[in-house]
């Protein structure tokens, strides 16, 4: 199941969000700041010695943090925004952006990160395409991923092929899944997210990237997606999973790192969060294929989060700032990215060697995903209507791959819908 981060929240009620928030330091004269995040297990331990570590050397500081769901914290903010009691602090995904950029409370930190000290060039691209809505930059990074070729190297040798290379096209990964497939054995040689969610759609934009395509035009009012690069994508979904049967389609959104454990599956396109759970398996990790004769070459996609910051009175806002900007300096992100085996948030970090061997010693395939960050070339369109159009283009997708429609005419209909919804129609 793809991690948390993915999920897609669409919020109705962020015209209710108007009232002021209030502020200021406690009575003892210590600066009480809530911070609210979904960590738990490893995660939350690093976290949370990180702001032991905080506290210790801020004694006029006082970090609080609060455990809550990602997949909640949206509608959890906006709710203690309207009863005046917004953290000072929130883990909020990318995703959300256009939604949070609506939010009087939230912090534009636009001036803020153009200061030379915080380095801002230096996280990567994604993360700061995904953090910014117009003018506005809502957040700062918290959080990367990527999508790669996750491969059982038993399973490739016993068929004779080669494992996955750089030099890969799509040809290349239709081949290779088409012979790892044994329908006697119930083997397939792909499997894919294909419950229609945000999920089954993260798999399919790299493709259409790769090809050439993008999700919107460049002023965001229209959707691109079905054009020739777009349907030539979704063609190879179609001929894996309707004549190959090579791609095993996942509708329930559960199953790939079971499978792929019992050797029932040859190859995920996954993150970084699925590594750990592949520990039957001698696996390999290798960057995606390429569309030969495209210049889109090995692309791929990042799910960035932000920390958020809200508006509750100077005196916090300050604090709440000082303590992000620690948060997100080079040497703290070595430290959680060491702990949790985390993909480093900052492009200096995911350069140094000690991180990368580190990493890769700890969770073998984790050093590709670093490298890997240097792919991702675009983002999501960060406009309040994604969620309809991320759901428009994945029973799209769906409908392909069951057999229920043609790529063309699938992306279209989807098409007619995403331009229905960026109209407000």
């Amino acid at each position: 199941m793809i991690r948390r981060r993915l999920c897609i929240v669409l919020v109705a009620v962020l015209a209710l969000v108007l009232s002021a928030c209030g502020g200021g330091g406690s009575s003892s004269g210590t600066t009480e700041i809530a911070v609210w995040h979904g960590y738990q297990d490893t995660e939350g331990e690093v976290f949370t010695s990180l702001i032991e570590q905080y506290n210790a050397e801020h004694p006029e500081v006082k970090i609080n943090d609060l455990y809550s769901s990602n997949d909640l914290v949206l509608q959890k903010v906006l709710t203690a925004v309207r009863g005046g009691s917004a953290p000072d602090v929130a883990y909020m995904f990318g995703s959300w952006s256009p939604n949070i950029a609506q939010i009087p409370q939230v912090v534009d930190m636009a001036d803020e990160v153009s200061q030379e000290d915080w380095n801002w060039d230096d996280f990567y691209p994604a993360e700061r395409q995904a953090a910014t809505v117009g003018d506005k930059i809502v957040g700062v990074p918290a959080l990367v991923d990527n999508l790669a070729i996750v491969y059982n190297k038993t399973l490739f040798a016993e068929a004779g092929i080669a494992p996955p290379t750089p030099e890969w096209t799509w040809d290349d990964f239709r081949s290779a899944a088409a012979k790892l497939t044994d329908p006697s054995t119930g083997q397939y040689g792909w499997l894919i997210p294909a419950d229609g969610s945000e999920d089954t759609v993260w798999h399919y934009l790299p493709m259409l990237w790769e090809a050439g395509g993008d999700i919107l035009s460049p002023d965001n009012k229209s959707a691109v997606f079905n054009s020739e690069a777009g349907v030539e994508a979704l063609t190879v979904l179609q001929q894996m999973a309707v004549t190959d049967k090579s791609l095993y389609l996942d509708t329930t959104n559960e199953n790939g790192p079971k499978l792929m454990n019992s050797g029932k599956v040859a190859m995920l396109i996954t993150g970084p969060w699925d590594l750990s759970q592949l520990s039957d398996i001698d696996y390999g990790v290798q960057v995606m294929p390429t569309f030969a004769g495209s210049s889109g070459g090995h692309q791929t996609i990042a799910g960035p989060d932000n920390w958020v910051i809200f508006d509750n009175g100077d005196e916090k806002k300050q604090a709440a700032i000082d303590f992000v900007k620690w948060l997100s300096a080079p040497e703290q992100v070595k430290t959680f990215s060491l702990g949790t085996g985390d993909l480093p948030i900052r492009a200096s970090v995911g350069k140094d060697q000690e991180v990368l061997t580190t990493l890769n010693d700890n969770v073998p395939g984790t050093a590709t995903f670093v490298e890997n960050l240097s792919n991702v070339e675009k983002v999501r369109p960060t406009v309040e209507q994604y969620p309809e159009i991320s759901d428009a283009l994945g029973q799209a997708i769906v409908a392909v791959m069951l057999g229920k429609d043609e790529p063309a005419a699938a992306l279209n209909t989807a098409a007619e819908a995403a331009d229905a919804a960026l109209a407000g129609k």
